[in-house]
């Protein structure tokens, strides 16, 4: 982990771009460019299961080069050219990597459709967030969907990119991003069963230590908020292995224990106990847990990045 001073600028600014604009516009949105890029790559994909898979693995690996090297050499350049410049430069593409701002409008979003009784649209705008099909699902389902997906994106969203980046800089935070895209994108079922197997395992890879600490920051964000943090850590611990994932259940699960509410992925799995109702007021009260959790993990990485510096000056 490099201890430079300017590490703690980047994060500082790189949270604040993210709470003062949220997402960047897709033509200037890094992740936007690896999906073009992703989407150019699967075009010449060969047909033969096993030539698929490692085509994938090759696919993957060519883009985590490319667009980690872009950004290692860009800010290796600017570097040297103007720290302010690279500071800049570097927040701006670390805050590429992580969303706060945006999960939480699009959660609100769906949120205030429920609550305006706009099912067909809540519908609609939750099947761009979550992997399930959402034509069927009443308002409940929705509302567990949404919490679910806020759930799991403080993995991926959040504690994930900023630990690559504590452990690998900006180019590692990037890669991670990548690997992430190319799983949301294609993932390993149906169509794309083997093109998709590399990166969904290497996703999984990448995101079993940060699920874990996941969890525990929700389970942190429990006690801080007066929730039932010993439900919280029950409930983890029995339901985090009920998902396919073996990563998603723990957020999830935690959530669930934390707001005495069920969770449900109609056929696939059920967590908590539903000793309270969901309702719209339940996304409220998810995304509160979230920004709690990811806050405290923030917390954690800017102390680290200034320690580093003490100790080394």
């Amino acid at each position: 982990m490099s201890c430079a001073l300017e590490n703690v600028f980047i994060l500082l600014l790189a949270l604040a771009i993210d709470l003062a604009i949220g997402e960047y516009p897709g033509y200037l949105h890094p992740v936007a460019w690896m999906g073009g890029v992703i989407s150019m790559l699967l075009r010449p994909a060969p047909r033969q299961s096993t030539a698929r898979f490692i085509y994938g693995a090759l696919a993957v690996c060519s883009c985590i080069a490319l667009f980690s090297a872009l950004a290692y050499f860009l800010l290796v350049y600017l570097k040297g050219l103007s720290l302010l410049a690279y500071v800049i430069a570097a927040a701006i593409l670390l805050k590429a990597t992580f969303s706060l701002r945006g999960l939480c409008r699009a959660a609100q979003k769906v949120k205030r459709l429920l609550e305006n009784g706009e099912l067909m649209m809540a519908r609609q705008e939750t099947g761009y967030l979550v992997s399930r099909d959402t034509q069927t699902l009443d308002s409940q389902r929705l509302t567990s969907a949404i919490m679910e997906m806020s759930a799991e994106s403080v993995t991926d969203s959040f504690v994930a990119p900023l630990l690559y980046w504590l452990l690998l800089g900006v180019p590692g935070a990037i890669a991670y991003r990548v690997v992430n895209t190319f799983d949301s994108r294609i993932g390993y079922h149906g169509e794309y069963e083997y093109l998709g197997k590399f990166a969904a395992r290497a996703d999984d890879l990448l995101n079993y230590i940060p699920a874990r600490i996941s969890g525990l920051l929700l389970v942190a964000a429990a006690y801080l908020s007066q929730r039932d943090g010993k439900r919280a850590w029950r409930i983890m611990l029995r339901d985090h292995r009920r998902t396919e994932s073996p990563n998603a259940g723990w957020t999830m699960a935690a959530m669930a224990g934390a707001l005495g509410v069920q969770l449900e992925k109609p056929g696939y799995y059920l967590l908590g106990e539903a000793e309270e109702p969901l309702s719209s007021c339940s996304i409220n009260s998810s995304l509160g847990l979230v920004l709690i959790a990811c806050f405290i993990w923030y917390g954690i990485c800017l102390g680290l990045v200034g320690a580093c510096y003490v100790i080394t000056a």
